[in-house]
């Protein structure tokens, strides 16, 4: 009677013991086999830009069985982003990928990330190389701040003075395609061609506005406005309709179709550029499953399959790191933005 006593009081102990581990007997404890947690960090709220780039993320980890967890700050600053990632780490997840507000303040927080075993990437403005594993590019930086000049010169006639809108001054994507435009411009058939300044409207539609205002009170020999940016592209068309300044102020950039067909369809904006947000979020999705799988470990050689983007691999980036390539711009003029307007 005292073995058969002792017997089930073992037992009651064994699953008691099991029970405050989260578990019953025959299924697993609770966490096990949930799904990865896949994060997205975007710039801020309100940039239609980062809702469509969201929106593709979102769509990758479906798509792999994850689950998708997306952060957008009130404000495009480095310390609402760094709260995020602080907040990201304690949830355990996967891997994070950050479109960065600043690519040197947010290091200590995706290291803290990394050495808790979290895949970083970083996608449309990169951290700096030292604070991820892989960057997701858009388009080649060079050949973006090369056509963007190219453009604006174009519609100029070759000779007067341009401007630049761009986001924040931090913004690693902006100031590299910045900097290109700047070498664009040190050749010498751009010598009737002078820059005379670049502003910056931190991505922030009312402060973007004001900037375009100060640049045309300022400067009112002005003769065109390059903005590479989703936000600021917008804005500058709205000011340049609104004062009736159709071939007088030229504007091109990056922007996004929906938002910029009554521009182009005008002829206040002759034509633009853009690569799709929602492909560059898709395939970020995919490449943070890939390196929290190991298919991928951000090497330069790397190969993997992002879903309906067919086969990426990774090569060496510019500043020391490696990057996943999207693809080449896109131009979007009066001939194809119809098709493209409802698109995104």
């Amino acid at each position: 009677m005292k073995r058969v006593l002792s017997t089930i009081i073992a037992v009651v102990l064994v699953l008691t013991t099991l029970v405050g581990c989260g578990g019953t007997p025959g299924k697993p404890a609770a966490g096990q086999n949930a799904k990865a947690k896949y994060a997205l960090i975007v710039k801020s709220t309100g940039n239609p830009f980062m809702e469509k780039m969201a929106e593709g993320f979102k769509k990758a980890v479906e798509e792999v069985g994850g689950e998708v967890i997306n952060k957008a700050p009130d404000q495009p600053t480095a310390e609402a982003q760094i709260q995020m990632i602080e907040e990201l780490i304690s949830q355990k997840v996967s891997a994070i990928a950050i479109s960065a507000n600043d690519p040197d303040a947010l290091q200590p927080a995706l290291k803290k990330a990394m050495d808790a075993g979290i895949k970083v990437l970083s996608l449309d403005s990169a951290v700096n190389k030292d604070s991820r594993i892989v960057h997701i590019q858009q388009a080649d930086p060079e050949q973006i701040g090369r056509v963007l000049v190219q453009s604006a010169v174009e519609m100029i006639g070759g000779s007067g003075e341009i401007s630049v809108l761009s986001a924040t001054s931090q913004a690693t994507n902006q100031n590299t395609w910045i900097e290109w435009m700047k070498k664009e411009l040190e050749d010498s058939k751009y010598k009737d061609v002078k820059l005379v300044k670049v502003a910056y409207g931190d991505d922030l539609r009312d402060k973007s506005v004001s900037e375009t205002e100060g640049l045309l009170k300022t400067y009112p020999d002005l003769k065109a406005i390059i903005a590479p940016t989703t936000v600021g592209i917008a804005a500058a068309g709205k000011v340049l309709t609104d004062k009736s300044l159709k071939d007088k102020v030229y504007l091109t950039g990056l922007g996004l179709p929906s938002e910029m067909s009554e521009y182009i369809e005008s002829g206040v904006c002759p034509w633009m550029y853009l690569w799709n947000p929602i492909d560059l979020g898709y395939l970020a999705g995919y490449a943070a499953d890939a390196l929290a799988k190991g298919t991928i470990t951000g090497k330069e050689g790397d190969k993997f399959t992002a879903g309906t983007l067919g086969e990426k691999s990774v090569s060496n980036a510019d500043d020391g790191g490696t990057e996943i390539m999207l693809g080449a711009p896109f131009k979007f003029d009066a001939d194809n933005i119809g098709e493209w307007k409802s698109v995104y």
